[in-house]
């Protein structure tokens, strides 16, 4: 039986670890937001902010497509959705873009795959043949089924159209031997968004991916996504972070986060 890595979330004040920040071109209220004029700082949010008050005038939003779990529904996902397409667009990110939760949980899941098909497709496997075991090769189909979910059933319209980031934290089921089986778990997940023309991005801290991921192959499709760094404190440590190493070879991190009075802010690198 494999060891499973179960976390808490990093950052939204201990409850949400995933929100890229927007570039803060002026001085900040202790709120996280510019004082006079136009905010340039977006936010992320997600299933804990139901029914809640959302951050205003945000130049982009990230919003949380599952409810916490990789196969589970945000609840209000279409009105948070709503809440990012008025963002003000003042930032080199779109104005909305979509997160979502992974993991390789393997037997602890009620849905690991048995076989290469999936929703009735046969998936082009690079692991060989999904036999039902714990390894990469059904990791790779677990991954690719989830974001087919995603893409399908949790109410995301034009899922094309988004930028995907994938949520890679230790608060979710992963592996603790065969970071093989985890890397390709995430690769399903890219596999899948990119072929439907989607764009994608990596979220997690250079510990946690060490953690989960460790290094790559060359051909991993990993490599060359863009990253979005949580950690900082503050506008300025996040700022900072924007010059850390990227997760993946060939990658750059285009944004980073913040967390401030229970919200996470985002700031755009470049």
């Amino acid at each position: 039986m494999k060891k499973i890595i179960i976390g808490t979330l990093f950052s939204f004040a201990l409850l949400l670890t995933n929100t890229p920040l927007a570039r803060a071109a002026k001085p900040l209220s202790s709120g996280g937001q510019p004082i006079g004029g136009t905010s340039v700082v977006g936010n992320d949010i997600s299933y804990p902010q139901c029914g809640g008050r959302l951050p205003s005038g945000q130049a982009f939003g990230i919003v949380g497509v599952n409810g916490g779990l990789a196969n589970t529904n945000n609840p209000c996902f279409t009105t948070q959705l709503a809440w990012a397409q008025t963002s003000t667009g003042l930032a080199s990110q779109p104005k909305a873009a979509l997160y979502v939760n992974t993991a390789n949980p393997g037997h602890a899941s009620t849905v690991w795959p048995t076989s290469n098909i999936a929703d009735g497709q046969v998936i082009a496997n690079p692991y060989g043949t999904c036999d039902g075991s714990e390894g990469a090769a059904c990791a790779y189909v677990y991954g690719w089924t989830r974001a087919y979910e995603d893409a399908t059933i949790r109410s995301v319209p034009a899922p094309a159209a988004f930028k995907w980031w994938l949520d890679v934290e230790t608060a979710n089921s992963w592996s603790s031997t065969d970071l093989n089986a985890n890397a390709a778990s995430l690769e399903g997940m890219t596999e899948y968004f990119t072929s439907i023309g989607a764009k994608v991005g990596l979220y997690s801290t250079s510990y946690q991916w060490g953690m989960i991921v460790g290094a790559l192959p060359a051909a991993s499709n990993l490599n060359g996504l863009e990253s979005w760094i949580p950690g900082a404190l503050s506008i300025k440590g996040a700022q900072s972070n924007c010059k850390n190493a990227p997760l993946t070879v060939g990658g750059r991190v285009s944004v980073t986060q913040y967390v401030s009075k229970r919200l996470d802010y985002d700031v755009a690198c470049y």
